[in-house]
């Protein structure tokens, strides 16, 4: 097992200075998983508004129900039939606890898919910010890429001035830095 830990161990070094070297693919790692999440969000929704339907004919079935036995309760309150009258008032309250039971449910459903819709309303503006520090990130790479080889294909030299405004390893230093500072922001909000 000692070979195996080494190697994984070497392999995961490798892939977070790869992912160092190239913010914009654990840009897009994160932008793949928030689309998990996104369909994930997008199913839960849809489950719990066909419960939420479900729940609500059902209650409705049960509120014709209780109608029903009360008209009979009274029917045989009615006629003097007090052993009727006791089985009808029994029924009826069966249901009634029936439907209060649905109705609990229900609203607790109403509550989750309240909480799911605003989720995902959170994930597609993660999904949104995702995105465009994506695109800036491989704007800078490419940008960058330019940059460290434009004097080398175009056999140019650099004054020392031309150096400064182009390429200061300080101000690529500073980006790198906001750019990573913003991803391990990204990172904590969408394990949050």
């Amino acid at each position: 097992m000692g070979l195996f830990d080494d190697v994984s161990r070497l392999l995961e070094e490798r892939l977070d200075e790869f992912i160092k070297n190239n913010p914009h693919l654990e840009l897009q790692a994160l932008l793949d998983q928030v689309e998990e999440q996104e369909r994930d969000t997008t199913q839960l929704i849809s489950s719990l508004q066909s419960e939420q339907t479900r729940l609500e004919s059902e209650i409705l079935a049960i509120a014709e129900d209780i109608q029903k036995w009360h008209i009979r309760v009274n029917k045989a309150q009615t006629a003097n039939r007090l052993d009727l009258a006791q089985a009808a008032q029994e029924r009826e309250a069966a249901l009634l606890r029936q439907g209060n039971q649905l109705w609990g449910r229900m609203e607790g459903t109403k509550k989750r898919l309240t909480e799911a819709q605003n989720l995902f309303k959170q994930i597609q503006q993660q999904k949104k910010e995702l995105k465009i520090k994506a695109e800036q990130a491989k704007t800078q790479s490419a940008a960058s890429s330019n940059t460290n080889t434009r004097g080398w294909e175009e056999g140019q030299n650099y004054s020392s001035d031309r150096y400064q405004k182009e390429y200061d390893p300080l101000e690529k230093e500073f980006q790198q830095w906001d750019m990573d500072e913003e991803l391990e922001r990204l990172k904590r909000e969408i394990n949050s």
